[in-house]
């Protein structure tokens, strides 16, 4: 089985407190999905593209659980806290299957 990943490339942050309280919120919903965090921000160096203000990577066990859980009411209700105060690029990406 494929695994499946959340790819956020955050472009603008207005407010770091409703960032703050979305991480809070959406933190045990995305691991109940089985979500494992893989790149929450940390030191970055850039070398080609755009600079993005914060990265964030997920793992779920398949593509269709990342799926399941961004399309979650209680996934979208904690991404309400910062939808209005953040801009970034987020995409759902089929991993390769490595067995």
């Amino acid at each position: 089985m494929k695994k499946g990943y959340w790819v956020s490339l955050y472009i603008k942050i207005d407010n770091q407190e409703n960032l703050k309280k979305y991480a809070e919120t959406v933190t045990p919903i995305i691991k109940k999905y089985g979500g494992v965090p893989l790149v929450r921000g940390g030191k970055y160096k850039i070398f080609e593209g755009e600079n993005f203000t914060r990265t964030v990577i997920w793992e779920f066990p398949s593509y269709e659980k990342a799926f399941e859980c961004h399309n979650s009411k209680e996934y979208q209700a904690g991404w309400a806290l910062a939808k209005t105060t953040t801009l970034r690029h987020m995409q759902i990406i089929e991993g390769l299957n490595t067995e």
